[in-house]
């Protein structure tokens, strides 16, 4: 069953350590482990529906509870401590687009304001039940999850926008295809909600971000049906797929959508490569990009980063102390980054893109070794949201900032962030343990991913304080060296106040404008993208 107060399956766990519990002690303090509040004790408090009575709709207090917020860090606070609220009065559970349009006309009727929910994956606040006098509905398309139709002539799959990513590819597998989005919210995140976040995949240099999959789809408005898309290219006006995608719910529900689709490949391999230092890493992986060598990945972390994901390897440690004794053999030992490479495709595309890569991996000091790594690194791909778990029922709190900007600028806005999150905490008289790695490259520029862990202060209202210091810090400091307020997680309600600085006030004026043609009552997820 998955976790009404956490991440993922509860019969899962990515546990700590006790190196790893030395590693946080030592690096941020020691901590203690929170009081959470229970499951019927959050189900008392779910206040009585403003909605009861209408067809179709479930106003149920644990439907509500269960659809109430996302995977945000004040999500985080409030599901743990149970200061959930406020709440829909009711959940729509659709399974067709006809009835995610009777649902819709239904809540317009009701005089109700709408959230699409797809995953509850959002870490941005894309959930939020807005502070208003209007009664509130989730329209969850979390039934309408399979594969309508597959288009092989095409290399075109039919999918029902709840669809999470681990039933996209197993049903696309069983036809020999495979769409290729992995993002780490995977395990529940959903077609839907990838293309109105703009999400990117973990292998989005083979198989593209979210804008290269996405061919068509339905939208249920305010005003009607919008189809967009439909033909592999055209020059008549603008391109309507762009309205949809990440509009996060401020126009309408996707309700299906027809994804691009090519063969599964013959292999998929990742490769571990160490650097001397952070600068060898970067020229390196901007070369390999730059020279436009297929690769499926490219992952640099940092030397805080690395050092962290090797104290993390928990039941290997023979393994990485073979590893350190080796790569110190080669010349490489404090400060070192490492390089995740992925290959993909047939055998001989996998061997020249692996030769080709490495060349270049050598020519800037790279040490390869090898698969071994790689193989646990795709074991575990989709586990890392299981620590946010275990750290917190240790007593940290985590919390990341991804952003995407020309390479350039990555450095530096990479450092700046990290010691701007450093000191947003040290107001709090707080240390916080800050790592970063490139999380997607392109020919100008590169993804920057930063993780921050930090002690959790043990009531509610300093961890949201304290996190609202941290934000606020970070995205300055992104704003400030011009990257996107994001880059694959969209923008929700907590990067809403930096989004201008992006688009610009006529460029904000037009997005406003687009929204109000298709919801004229502001009926469709208030307060998220437009602040």
């Amino acid at each position: 069953m998955r976790r009404w107060n956490g991440w993922g399956d509860d019969r899962q766990d990515y546990p700590l350590s006790d190196a790893a519990k030395a590693f946080l002690d030592d690096n941020i303090g020691s901590a203690t482990a929170p009081s959470d509040a229970s499951r019927d004790s959050v189900l008392a408090q779910v206040p009585a529906s403003r909605l009861q009575g209408i067809t179709g709709f479930d106003t149920s207090a644990e439907q509500r509870m269960l659809h109430a917020r996302g995977q945000s860090f004040p999500d985080w606070v409030a599901l743990r401590s149970g200061q959930l609220g406020p709440y829909a009065d009711a959940v729509a559970l659709p399974e067709t687009h006809e009835e995610v349009d009777a649902a819709l006309q239904r809540a317009r009727q009701a005089g109700a304001v709408v959230i699409p929910y797809g995953g509850g994956t959002s870490v941005v606040g894309h959930l939020n039940v807005p502070v208003d006098d209007r009664p509130v509905v989730n329209i969850s398309l979390e039934r309408m999850n399979r594969l309508m139709a597959l288009d092989e002539t095409n290399a075109l799959a039919h999918f029902g926008a709840g669809t999470p990513g681990p039933q996209v590819e197993a049903q696309l597998l069983a036809h020999g295809y495979v769409l290729g989005h992995f993002p780490q919210s995977y395990e529940y995140s959903t077609v839907g909600g990838w293309v109105v976040t703009r999400s990117s995949g973990q292998q989005s240099a083979r198989y593209g971000r979210i804008e290269n999959l996405f061919a068509s789809g339905r939208v249920v408005t305010p005003r009607g049906v919008l189809k967009v898309g439909g033909v592999p290219a055209s020059a008549a006006g603008q391109d309507l797929r762009e309205a949809v995608m990440g509009s996060e719910g401020r126009m309408g529900l996707l309700t299906e959508a027809w994804m691009r689709v090519r063969p599964a490949p013959a292999r998929d391999d990742f490769h571990a490569v160490f650097f001397g230092d952070w600068v060898s890493g970067f020229d390196a992986v901007r070369e390999i990009t730059q020279a436009g060598i297929p690769v499926s990945m490219l992952r640099l972390s940092n030397p805080v980063e690395t050092e962290t994901q090797l104290q993390l390897a928990a039941g290997h440690e023979k393994q990485i102390a073979w590893l350190e004794r080796y790569l110190g053999w080669r010349g490489i030992a404090e400060g070192k980054t490492m390089l995740m490479m992925g290959v993909t495709g047939s055998d001989l595309e996998c061997r020249r893109m692996r030769g080709d890569a490495l060349a270049i991996c050598r020519k800037h000091g790279g040490v390869h070794t090898g698969r071994m790594i790689g193989k646990g690194w795709a074991k575990n791909r989709f586990r890392g949201p299981y620590l946010r778990n275990s750290l917190w029922e240790a007593g940290y709190a985590a919390d990341t900032v991804e952003t995407s900007v020309n390479w350039d600028r990555a450095t530096g806005l990479m450092e700046d962030v990290e010691a701007a999150a450093r000191a947003a905490l040290a107001q709090f008289d707080e240390r916080l343990h800050a790592f970063t790695h490139l999380s997607h490259v392109y020919r100008q520029g590169c993804s920057v991913y930063s993780t921050f862990v930090f002690r959790a202060a043990g009531a509610p209202e300093e961890d949201i304080a304290r996190w609202k210091v941290l934000k606020a810090a970070t995205s300055q400091a992104i704003v400030a060296h011009g990257g996107t307020i994001s880059h694959q997680h969209g923008v929700g309600v907590d990067h809403a106040p930096y989004l201008e600085a992006e688009k610009g006030p006529l460029g904000m004026d037009l997005m406003r404008a687009m929204a109000r043609e298709f919801d004229p009552d502001g009926m469709m997820n208030p307060g998220k993208l437009l602040a």
